[in-house]
């Protein structure tokens, strides 16, 4: 009786593969399960239960709240501007007119400080001791116009750069003033404003004052003094040395210029209401 020939290798592997009578393709239920279940069951639920359209509605209601505030902000910041820029005027025309004032009462003083020295000069009589002291003294203060050789210094905001750095300051005028005078000037003017041991150089903003009176650019320094002497010592003053940094570093303008002869006002405001001669 002829025996079936079994392949031991074939049957044992295949029960092998099987895992005891498991299906041959159960290695790949893990993919299978991805493959059929790759929405989030909570997502399945809140999509079935209508959450996700909720959702969307809220966020589009959002959305419009927020571009009503938008529109809401940027309506009312065009309301706004016509009247900030009222306002700017108005200030603007009450500076002029401030400044117009102002301009008109040194004129009225330097019409009577005229009228003083006419007074002055008949009292004294031909007198002309007298006539070159106060002449002197008159010159020395500032409280007379002057006339002599010296130099002019002409100064300006920077075309290289842009903001604060380039802009002329009252500190810059203040050093270049202070330099003059340790060279040997004997009057020195800005922009045609006299200066005296009661001048202030101030900065008001971004304006520059001297004695509460705005100046214009450029800034042009007179200075009388010996023609001999004041150029070379200027050049060796702190002033210059300030100035010289300015022009390299941050391109500022800086110029100066010997004059045969410089006309130079009084100081209009320096007159004394408390001090007297001692006697």
């Amino acid at each position: 009786m002829a025996t079936e020939t079994k392949h031991p290798d074939h049957r044992e592997g295949a029960e092998a593969a099987t895992g005891n009578g498991r299906r041959p393709d159960a290695s790949m239920s893990l993919l299978t399960d991805v493959v059929a279940t790759s929405l989030d069951p909570g997502y399945r639920a809140a999509h079935a239960s209508g959450a996700a359209p909720r959702a969307r509605g809220l966020l589009l209601v959002t959305l419009l709240i927020a571009g009503v505030l938008i529109g809401l902000a940027v309506v009312q910041n065009s309301a706004q501007q016509p009247q900030a820029a009222k306002e700017r005027a108005a200030l603007i025309k009450q500076v002029q007119d401030q400044q117009q004032a102002q301009a008109e009462l040194r004129r009225n003083l330097a019409g009577v400080q005229a009228e003083v020295d006419a007074l002055q000069v008949e009292a004294i009589g031909k007198d002309s001791s007298t006539n070159a002291m106060l002449g002197m003294l008159g010159a020395t203060s500032g409280a007379v116009a002057v006339t002599g050789p010296g130099i002019v210094i002409t100064t300006d905001d920077s075309t290289r750069l842009s903001g604060s750095q380039a802009q002329v300051l009252d500190q810059d005028l203040r050093q270049l003033v202070n330099g003059l005078w340790s060279a040997g000037a004997e009057a020195i003017a800005i922009n045609g404003h006299r200066l005296s041991s009661r001048t202030a150089i101030r900065g008001a903003g971004s304006a520059i004052t001297v004695d509460y009176t705005s100046l214009t650019r450029p800034y042009i320094v007179e200075a009388i003094g010996d023609p001999n002497t004041l150029p070379a010592q200027w050049a060796r003053s702190s002033g210059a040395t300030w100035w010289d940094y300015l022009k390299q570093n941050y391109g500022m303008r800086y110029e100066v210029a010997s004059r045969a002869a410089l006309n130079l006002p009084a100081d209009p405001g320096l007159g004394v209401q408390k001090a007297g001669p001692q006697r």
